[in-house]
């Protein structure tokens, strides 16, 4: 085969390979911006607006991100994280010693309990125990609204980053388009400019021998 139609072979599989990535490279930065479009959109939609810094008490100013986000609308995947953990979080765990919404419930089962054994023996204790009820139940309507938001934030931030690794992987895509494409040019130019009679690894001829 002649060297030339090996390299517009080669040369043309290039090219071909670049318009792939390059499309592939498109489509990452198609579901990047819709990525970051749908979570700005959404978190836009809940009007959360940082703590200004004046107003933030001392646990709160050992957040780094609450500080550096103070006064801002909550727009964004890292805000939203920040939020959620930062915010959200810190008063979580200052909210019934720290217990969840599922640990909370067994506390209002074993309280019920109590208080109907009480009831049924006259238990002088039966005031105190319906006012840890009636505690307890508003904790943990309290804990359930603040897992929720911070779990609907979390879930925000973890699209938003689905959409920054799909815009690396973009960038990715049409760096390799880029040299796959100068190869591919690089090689027709080459192409051209070898003879039309130059072989592709034609075999030297052998060489007779002289005798001695």
């Amino acid at each position: 085969m002649k060297r030339r139609t090996i390299d517009v072979i080669v040369s043309l599989g290039a090219v071909v390979l670049a318009g792939l990535l390059l499309i592939a490279g498109i489509v990452l930065t198609s579901n990047a911006n819709f990525a970051n479009d749908y979570v700005k959109t959404q978190l836009s939609q809940q009007n959360i607006t940082f703590k200004t810094a004046d107003t933030l008490t001392e646990e709160e100013r050992k957040s780094a991100c609450l500080v550096k986000y103070a006064g801002q609308k909550l727009t964004t995947g890292k805000q939203a994280e920040c939020y959620a953990n930062e915010f959200i979080g810190l008063h979580l765990k200052s909210t019934a010693d720290g217990k969840t919404y599922a640990e909370l419930g067994a506390v209002q089962t074993d309280l019920r309990a109590k208080i109907a054994t009480a009831q049924k023996n006259n238990d002088p204790a039966l005031a105190d125990l319906q006012k840890q009820l009636t505690d307890v139940n508003q904790q943990r309507e309290t804990v359930f609204k603040g897992e929720t938001l911070r779990g609907l934030l979390l879930t925000s931030y973890g699209f938003s980053e689905f959409g920054a690794k799909a815009a690396q992987a973009a960038l990715v895509a049409y760096l390799a388009a880029a040299l796959m494409l100068i190869l591919g040019l690089a090689g027709l130019v080459h192409a051209f400019l070898t003879p039309k009679t130059a072989g592709f690894a034609v075999p030297e001829p052998k060489k007779e021998l002289v005798d001695a």
